[in-house]
């Protein structure tokens, strides 16, 4: 089973939910190229344009470790990664569980991604001027939770950790990224977990990546924000153990 972090965070992220799962499988986790302790030398503009280089990673990690029929565990960003991975190399994932799931952020016709293009552009911008500031101001919306204000000093730490220009690359490709039409093409069972109340993933995104993916299932946490491997680790598990 390979976990995989979403936009400004590390392997950590998945420190309560992956434990519960190594007795009935071999556990990887691993840190994108930028994030956590990964080797920054290895970063190649080009390469990582797209989610497509990302999810080449994910696919030499696979290859690398001989796997078959895995299953990938892939937060918020790393969901869609997975998916071009699964599409990429369909014998090394039978199971896809996508966490805050989005194929597209920006607001297209009748699709709502929950963002306009202006506000995602503003976005970008303000990490573009100050990464710190806008780590320390974005993280707590992203995680909710604000009766837990803890979790959301985490997640603003594990921002300002992250590389600063790799970050704002990320960050472009994240959200500027549209994977619709890649959907129909993921060849593996998917299970799509869903917060209530997140305000990068709203529920009506979930629910798209549900209705285009073949095999795929839906189940709504009871928790809320982006982040529910930090904030409901617990119905993490316990989702995630029903599916595989």
């Amino acid at each position: 089973m390979m976990f995989a972090h979403g936009f400004g965070c590390d392997q950590n992220m998945w420190r309560f939910v992956a434990p519960a799962f190594e007795n009935e499988f071999r556990t990887v986790l691993f840190d994108h190229v930028g994030a956590g302790k990964s080797d920054l030398r290895a970063y190649d503009r080009n390469k990582y344009s797209s989610l497509h280089g990302y999810a080449e990673d994910v696919v030499e990690i696979g290859r690398a470790l001989g796997l078959k029929d895995a299953v990938f565990v892939g937060h918020s960003v790393s969901a869609m990664i997975g998916a071009l991975a699964s599409i990429k190399a369909p014998d090394l994932f039978e199971a896809l569980v996508m966490v805050g799931p989005s194929a597209r952020y920006i607001d297209d016709g009748d699709y709502n991604g929950g963002f306009s293009e202006p506000q995602i552009e503003e976005l970008l911008t303000s990490l573009d001027d100050n990464h710190m500031g806008w780590s320390r101001a974005m993280a707590p919306a992203i995680m909710g939770n604000v009766d837990r204000p803890e979790l959301g000093e985490e997640l603003a730490n594990s921002f300002c950790r992250t590389d600063p220009e790799i970050a704002k690359q990320f960050a472009r490709v994240t959200f500027m990224s549209d994977n619709r039409d890649d959907l129909p093409k993921i060849p593996a069972r998917t299970l799509v977990l869903q917060c209530k109340d997140d305000i990068i993933a709203g529920e009506q995104v979930g629910q798209y990546v549900k209705n285009h993916v073949p095999r795929s299932e839906m189940v709504i946490l009871d928790a809320t924000g982006h982040c529910p491997n930090l904030s409901a680790p617990r119905e993490v598990v316990a989702a995630i153990r029903s599916f595989v």
